[in-house]
């Protein structure tokens, strides 16, 4: 449970930092970045397999591209889901979810 708050708030600081990486991405406060984070991690636990398994079909039918469509499906609930997080256009959602996976892995391999 301490190492998931350690990575959550890691995570939370990462999301804020990206605005200043990017254009294109909004966070207004730290707050809101670790709520970004955990609100990523819930879409992630409960809704993205289900929709991996609704979309199996057309994953496999293009050869596992259609998953970035779904990161980038999860990133744009997310913005609907948090107020004072915003993601305009599509590659922009993407590079966020690309790098967002990037930074939780590197956390996650620190705390191991």
């Amino acid at each position: 449970m301490i190492n998931y708050a350690i990575r959550l708030v890691l995570t939370g600081a990462l999301v804020y930092l990206m605005p200043k990486l990017f254009s294109g991405i909004t966070v207004d406060t730290l707050t809101t970045g670790v709520i970004v984070a955990f609100v990523m991690s819930l879409l992630n636990t409960f809704v993205r397999p289900l929709l991996d398994l609704i979309s199996l079909p057309i994953t496999f039918l293009t050869l596992g591209l259609f998953s970035l469509v779904i990161s980038v499906g999860v990133v744009y609930l997310c913005t609907y889901l948090v107020d004072g997080f915003q993601v305009s256009g599509f590659f922009t959602a993407l590079i966020f979810s690309f790098l967002l996976s990037i930074a939780n892995g590197i956390v996650g391999s620190f705390q191991d």
